[in-house]
């Protein structure tokens, strides 16, 4: 292949990368909608009101039904629901938690008002931090987040060639990227309250186990597993991490998939571990260190490898090096 015929490849290349990023990017905002999203109604009137909603929203809501508004309280504060319509004496009020989804609370509220035909009664139960108040802030982190661990994962592999010390540098960039990106949105911007250091943690694994993933497939697959590694983070992890909305709202199965993925698993973990004093933190955690200790494993079998090819170690530039 000729100079010319390689530029004009990859130009196509790059043109085929840029739609579908546009495509990653832009189909999950616009199809933004209720999706089995966990709600719950309290009351005396409770059952009227899931009628209605069956009917008015058919497939929307996943509804649970309270006896009332305490439970419904509960429930949120615990991440069960996203929020509750407690009915009684009057027009219905509703209850959100606009932590876990300032755009599920903002289609919520608007749904108690179709019910009231006014402003309904709104009781924010777990609120976003005052200098964020509609998250725009917390949703904008996790690209940083993303990149981040890309650059670092790339710059390791390319610049790094011995596989243990790409592990010792993944290792400070977890701790020291931990440390400061949480004095930047924690201790500078006040997006997310909670402790320093337990923030820190989840900001330095999330970008581990990015960065790992990364140096982890290159030291396997070569130069295509920086770009696999790379644009699983951008095309599938970062547009569908529900960080700006809710993994319920996004189409199905990619809000699903975006939660097995580093950038939805930091975003949700980072939301219980701040606002609901870590319900619901498990799952997230999990699918985080899996995603780390998988970065690590492949990345001893390529430490594998190069001990049965002495003196050489796979390179994503090149066919071997010198060790």
């Amino acid at each position: 292949m000729t100079s010319i015929q390689r530029a004009i490849a990859l130009g196509l290349a790059a043109t085929v990368l840029q739609a579908l990023m546009l495509v990653a990017f832009a189909w999950p905002a616009v199809n933004l909608a209720p999706r089995d999203l966990p709600i719950a109604v309290a009351g005396p009137q409770s059952a009227q009101v899931t009628q209605r909603l069956h009917e008015t929203s058919p497939g929307a809501f996943e509804i649970s039904t309270l006896t009332d508004a305490e439970a419904a309280r509960t429930a949120l504060t615990d991440q069960e629901i996203y929020g509750a319509i407690v009915t009684g004496e009057g027009a219905p009020r509703v209850m959100i938690a606009s932590a876990a989804s300032p755009a599920v609370a903002q289609q919520l509220t608007a749904l108690a008002q179709q019910f009231s035909g006014a402003p309904a009664a709104v009781e924010d139960v777990v609120a976003t931090a005052p200098d964020d108040p509609r998250g725009a802030g917390f949703g904008s982190m996790v690209l940083p987040l993303v990149m981040a661990g890309i650059a670092a994962g790339v710059l390791l592999t390319l610049l790094v060639p011995a596989l243990g010390a790409r592990l010792a540098g993944l290792l400070t960039f977890g701790i020291a990227g931990g440390l400061l990106s949480t004095l930047v949105f924690h201790s500078w911007l006040s997006i997310v309250p909670g402790g320093f250091l337990e923030l820190a943690a989840i900001a330095g694994l999330a970008g581990f186990s990015v960065a790992a993933a990364i140096v982890g497939l290159a030291a396997v697959l070569g130069r295509a597993g920086i770009g696999l590694g790379a644009l699983t983070m951008l095309l599938v992890g970062n547009p569908f991490s529900a960080a700006t909305s809710a993994p319920e709202l996004l189409p199905q199965p990619w809000g699903t998939l975006g939660q097995l993925c580093p950038p939805g698993a930091a975003a949700s973990l980072l939301r219980s571990v701040a606002y609901f004093d870590g319900a619901g933190a498990a799952r997230p955690l999990t699918v985080l260190l899996i995603w780390a200790a998988g970065g690590v494993a492949l990345l001893g079998v390529g430490a594998v490898r190069a001990r049965r090819s002495p003196g050489q170690i796979v390179e994503p530039d090149r066919a071997t090096v010198a060790a």
